[in-house]
């Protein structure tokens, strides 16, 4: 599954890919594509365990794979 947040001004990209993973199990993957490095979504993914790879894209934007935590 891919969330494409390009477009939206902060915080609706952190906001929209945090209500995607609730509504996700555990252990699914989704990736977002944002327009720059989400470095306030790390920190709240890193405190709820989740798992991130940050790959930049060839448009200057960001694509981030998350793995959702066990629960």
């Amino acid at each position: 599954m891919i969330l494409d947040n390009r477009g939206l001004e902060p915080p609706q990209p952190m906001m929209r890919t945090l209500a995607k993973l609730e509504s996700m199990n555990a252990g699914e993957t989704i990736a977002i594509i944002n327009d720059r490095r989400p470095m306030f979504l790390y920190a709240e993914l890193n405190e709820l365990g989740y798992t991130h790879n940050t790959e930049p894209l060839d448009d200057g934007s960001f694509k981030i794979t998350i793995t959702k935590s066990g629960e």
